[in-house]
């Protein structure tokens, strides 16, 4: 982590400056700390620093007694990018209301306790450090609390308990998926909660929120793990919440166009015959499709690899490495392998010397396992597979890693892939997580869950708390991994519509067969079950016509999609804002959105109801406040209430709010397809509103260097008059043929863009 240089500023000088705060003066200051006999837990003597890291953002460190203060007194764990910030104040006596930037602080003894407000005297938070065991309370606040990562009970966290334990073990895989938890809380009252470290356990059951840290050696006292590292967040608004989320772990980055697109998943391979009849049908059929992804052998009976971990081609598969991904790229494939990492701790970086360089005959394996690995030793494994034309990685496992090891492991697919192909985005999708993963644009999935309707549902709110929990590039099995007898080509149907409306759009599960949007034909396929924690579907749900068609027409509408998809992307880059959202991220004053868990906005613009219930003929929506539009019928309907909508087997209620400007490309059968479709853009009246659209080469780095394109749309409700401009510091858009239509009404407009800015009147 990047440190300021150390304070030179003596305890003489610095109480110089700030006068007797024991007298009860208030002092002003960017930093400050605290020293006094009477702030005492578990017997020990505990002092607390708290710097203002900007006008909404509160650093506060509870430490023992005597810790240097010229540096971080936190070890790195390279989740958190801002630079420390040492104490410039010091007060001997606590109890006075001392000013740290914008926030008020009052400090006090028996028990340790630290109230935060604003100077004009708002209480925004108190924390108290029991005496007996070290335990951290807060105040949980009226209004859901939202955040704590991907998994765990659901949708508020308030309520329970939870051990914040990673993996697959960590809480009901089956219907709530792999936990990867983050001490992120984020209050719908307005205020959000980073316990940095020790790494603990959050129990929100009773009138006080209660933070442990790690749990002593069995037999041994409860003892005070110092220092807690904690930072508060008390922003106007829930975009200026998650902004400062992003300037504490990174800005994300942006994955390429393609992995935006579908993405096919392989189980048990047939041989080379079977590779190339799926990429072949998905084109015969245009089915669009962008990436097709190969598990390894040992997670099931014949996969790419020789062995679980290792990094040689199965022969029965990919007899000819060397041409078989050139062939799948001949059909506009990209292709993903699966990975396997085990152990504790993976430490360093790809561009650190190997400390221990394999022995001979040991490069090309990946199945040694040690408790500690080195980066710049195992990553190296890779560049042979790579060099064949390997598009993506897929690691697994790694339930077992600390967090800093499981961050490592992201950043080791983000910055190796760019080490034999700079200036290319990688793509990696992943199993675990920690706090900063975003700024290595990875992928996660929620793991290995059920196919059961209780799965998809519960599956809506685990994708609201990831977004919110800085893990914006999203998505779970399309079908769930495991089937049972719940799973039919109806439930694959309602989740293949999710999944399109989730920003990792795969599927995924034994029984593989099933999971291809053509494989519903009365044909299993290869026979993957064979557990006792699974049971084969219903044989007659095996055949059924319904299920190609819909999924047709949701991957269609998927690719349409893309470029208001991929201006999101953008903003997630920009902002911080994920791309699933809770309603509360654009209606905090309305309780009743807030409150929901089982709908949520793709993008800004657009609310999913996605169907969780079987033999579903309705299903109950809220509308928050204002005017909204059918995205199927383009009906008009007012919003802050509910409504049940009519729902067949393919559709997906969506809507579409008043003043939006949704663009929609051509039909592609994969991303990067040549075109010269129009973009069309639909304006959906009753409200003045404003969007873009962002465009990149999809590819390169070098949207960091500012090598994009976008088009700024506003929308004039009274006068009906939409503006098209190229925003400012961004490249001319490519000149292109658009089509301009309003939603609910007759008629179209056809013009072609050129470069400048032009008005149209609907």
């Amino acid at each position: 982590m990047e440190q300021q240089a150390p304070s030179s500023i003596s305890r003489r000088e610095a109480l110089s400056r700030i006068g007797s705060a024991a007298a009860g003066l208030a002092v002003a200051g960017p930093a400050a700390h605290w020293r006094d006999p009477a702030l005492l837990a578990g017997g020990r003597a505990v002092e607390v620093a708290a710097a203002a890291l900007g006008p909404n953002l509160l650093r506060i460190t509870l430490l023992a007694a005597g810790t240097p203060l010229d540096r971080d007194p936190v070890s790195g764990d390279g989740a958190l990018v801002l630079p420390y910030r040492p104490p410039t104040l010091v007060s001997d006596a606590s109890g006075a209301a001392v000013t740290v930037g914008d926030f008020r602080l009052s400090v006090t003894g028996a028990p340790p306790t630290i109230r935060v407000a604003r100077p004009g005297g708002r209480q925004i938070q108190e924390f108290v450090l029991a005496e007996a065991d070290g335990a951290l309370t807060f105040l949980p606040g009226d209004g859901p609390l939202l955040g704590m990562g991907q998994g765990g009970p659901q949708f508020d966290r308030k309520g329970a308990a939870d051990r914040m334990r990673s993996g697959q073990g960590g809480y009901q895989l089956r219907t709530h998926g792999s936990r990867v938890p983050v001490q992120w809380l984020v209050s719908t009252d307005g205020w959000a909660l980073w316990i940095h470290q020790p790494l603990g356990s959050i129990d929100l059951t009773g009138p006080r929120g209660r933070f442990t840290g790690p749990v002593p050696a069995q037999g041994a006292a409860p003892a005070v793990g110092l220092p807690i590292d904690l930072f508060l967040v008390a922003a106007g608004t829930p975009e200026a919440t998650m902004a400062e989320w992003a300037r504490l772990t990174g800005q994300p980055e942006l994955p390429p166009r393609w992995s935006f697109g579908y993405l096919q998943s392989h189980r048990t391979l047939g041989g080379p015959d079977e590779i190339r009849w799926v990429a072949r049908t998905f084109r015969e059929k245009q089915l669009p499709c962008d990436a097709l992804i190969y598990l390894g052998t040992g997670f099931c009976p014949s996969g790419w690899n020789t062995n679980n971990g290792e990094f040689a081609w199965n022969p029965a598969s990919f007899p000819a490495p060397d041409s078989q991904p050139a062939e799948l790229h001949d059909l506009h494939f990209r292709v993903i392998l699966h990975a396997v990492l085990e152990g504790r701790r993976l430490s360093g970086a790809v561009q650190d010397p190997c400390p221990q360089p394999p022995a001979p005959g040991e490069t090309g394996s990946g199945r040694q396992w040690p408790e500690a690995q080195d980066v710049a030793c195992y990553w190296p494994i890779h560049k042979d597979i790579v060099a064949q034309g390997i598009d993506g990685w897929w690691p697994d496992q790694g339930d077992g890693l600390d967090a800093q090891s499981r961050l490592n492991r992201i950043r080791m697919y983000w910055e190796g892939m760019q080490q034999y192909r700079p200036d290319e985005r990688p793509f990696a999708l992943h199993r675990n997580g920690y706090a900063g993963m975003a700024r290595y644009a990875p992928f996660l999935w929620s793991g290995d869950v059920a196919s059961s309707w209780e799965t998809l549902k519960t599956h809506i709110p685990v994708a609201i708390n990831t977004g919110l929990s800085g893990f914006p590039f999203w998505g779970t099995d399309i079908g769930g991994f495991n089937p049972t007898p719940e799973y039919t080509g109806e439930l694959h149907i309602r989740w293949f519509q999710f999944g399109a409306f989730c920003p990792l759009f795969r599927a995924h599960g034994r029984t593989w067969h099933l999971r291809l949007p053509f494989g519903w034909t009365g044909e299993l396929g290869h026979d993957e079950v064979g557990n006792a924690a699974t049971a084969y579907p219903p044989a007659a749900e095996f055949k059924n016509p319904d299920v190609e068609p819909i999924c047709k027409q949701y991957l269609e509408l998927r690719y349409r999609l893309l470029p208001y998809l991929y201006t999101a992307v953008r903003d997630v880059h920009d902002t911080g804002l994920p791309i699933m959202r809770a309603l509360w991220l654009h209606y905090p004053q309305d309780r009743t959105a807030i409150a929901r868990g089982d709908e949520y906005l793709g993008g800004r613009d657009i609310l999913a109801a996605p169907v969780v219930e079987k033999g579903a003929t309705s299903r109950n929506v809220y509308l928050p406040a204002g005017q909204w539009y059918d995205f199927w019928t383009e009906t008009r309907l007012a919003g802050a209430r509910e409504l049940d909508r009519p729902v067949d087997l393919a559709t997906l209620p969506l809507y579409v709010r008043a003043g939006a400007i949704i663009p929609l490309g051509p039909v592609l059968q994969y991303s990067d397809e040549p075109s010269d479709g129009a973009l069309t853009l639909v304006v959906y009246p009753g409200a003045d509103g404003s969007a873009s659209v962002y465009e990149d080469d999809g590819r390169s780095l070098g949207y960091r260097r500012g090598q994009y394109a976008r088009l700024l749309l506003e929308w004039d409700d009274a006068g009906r008059r939409l503006s098209i401009r190229p925003a400012p510091g961004a490249l001319a858009p490519a000149h292109r043929p658009l089509t301009v239509r309003v939603a609910g009404e007759q008629g179209t407009r056809q013009l072609a863009y050129q470069g400048s800015p032009l008005v149209i009147r609907l």
